[in-house]
């Protein structure tokens, strides 16, 4: 059975779904996608990079030089896109887990209990 995602490397690679991105670019779509739930930092984002090239999930797609900045472009690699696709399974699996006992629930109890 496969672990769950850290919330981090979830956000990191949906990102990365979108194409090459440089590191803040990264943390403001992940900001983006989450609807203001999920701020990465920067520390956690550069080490959350690290593993996942180090796991093979993300690689580094390039340098450049913008108004004497340096920015380092990551892609989401077919591994990382699939260990996405597994963690999005989990999620949805849990999530009708979770929506199918709250319908019970609801179908149970009297509406003056609500």
């Amino acid at each position: 059975m496969a672990s769950e995602m850290r919330e981090p490397t979830f956000w990191v690679l949906t990102a990365l779904t979108g194409g090459r991105r440089h590191g803040y670019a990264l943390m403001e779509e992940a900001r983006e996608l989450s609807g203001g739930r999920f701020n990465l930092k920067v520390a956690t984002l550069y080490a959350a990079l690290e593993r996942l090239g180090q796991q093979g999930w993300v690689a580094l797609d390039g340098d450049e030089v913008v108004d004497g900045r340096l920015r380092r472009y990551f892609r989401l690699t077919d591994t990382g896109a699939a260990e996405l696709e597994v963690e999005v399974a989990r999620l949805e699996a849990n999530a009708h887990q979770a929506r199918t006992r709250l319908q019970a629930r609801r179908a149970l109890r009297p509406l003056a209990a609500s």
